[in-house]
């Protein structure tokens, strides 16, 4: 079953979200480095996450797939969302400087070939940073959170993945060592103990965060991707954590949207 946008910003919504955001917006601003001058990429449901690169990056740009929705983002300023199949990006060759994936890769059909179009729209100096749920936590076994459905990953399955798809694990780590709750206790640990525990005890840390540098040389086939639903309904409502717009909800139709020809690939392989 297909998660759906209104659960994501619902989970954010709540004291239990909040704190999941103030604990991975810290790792991933360490994951992601400085970003002035940069073009950020995010794929999946990253809007928590990107507020604070806006102010910096020369661009920052969030990709929401058909199949779950998408949120108007960010308020009161123009809309930063794009609707498209993660496996068939609708960017040139090398566009971004940094690619976050979250919320992304444990509902993709077909993680190969997705990781094979964000090798392409990736620039051949970037990083892609993998932001996955951890098989062995407590939260990818509980289903009122976004990291108790979908596939979960181990470090070890993360890696395996992008070396198959010409991507370098140069750094790994976790996030979100605190239990499940938002009770002062939970904030609280979180606040103190969330570096040690995440460094020390990686297991058992909901989240696993991989950053890959990019391969330039090699080719490998790439799967045939599941097509994506033909309808993406677009959620409205005003919040202040979500940034949606306060009006009613509309439905895009992708019916009709083109696809890029690959120039020289008839082999469906891809340098």
């Amino acid at each position: 079953m297909w998660p759906h946008v209104r659960d994501f910003r619902a989970f954010y919504e709540r004291a239990e979200g909040r704190l999941v955001r103030r604990v991975l917006s810290k790792r991933l601003r360490e994951a992601v480095g400085d970003v002035r001058g940069k073009r950020i990429l995010a794929i999946g449901f990253g809007t928590p996450f990107l507020r604070p690169f806006v102010a910096e990056a020369e661009a920052v740009v969030a990709v929401m797939s058909g199949l779950t929705g998408a949120l108007v983002w960010p308020r009161r300023a123009p809309c930063r969302v794009v609707i498209a199949d993660e496996t068939e990006l609708p960017f040139a060759d090398r566009s971004f400087d940094r690619i976050v994936l979250v919320h992304g890769l444990e509902w993709c059909p077909n993680p190969q070939a997705m990781m094979r179009d964000l090798w392409r729209v990736l620039a051949d100096d970037g990083r892609l940073v993998v932001i996955a749920p951890n098989r062995r936590s407590v939260w990818s076994a509980l289903d009122r959170t976004p990291f108790g459905a979908g596939r979960p990953y181990s470090r070890g399955q993360l890696n395996t993945l992008l070396r198959e798809t010409l991507f370098t694990p140069v750094w790994s780590g976790a996030a979100l060592a605190v239990p499940p709750g938002s009770t002062r206790t939970s904030v609280a640990f979180a606040r103190l103990a969330e570096g040690i525990v995440a460094r020390w005890f990686p297991g058992i840390a909901a989240l696993t965060m991989v950053s890959a540098a990019k391969q330039i040389y090699g080719v490998t086939p790439i799967g045939k991707a599941k097509p994506a639903s033909s309808f993406a309904e677009v959620v409205a409502g005003s919040s202040r954590q979500s940034g949606a717009h306060p009006r009613r909800g509309n439905v895009i139709s992708l019916e009709g949207t083109p696809r890029r020809r690959r120039a020289g690939s008839p082999s469906g392989y891809r340098r």
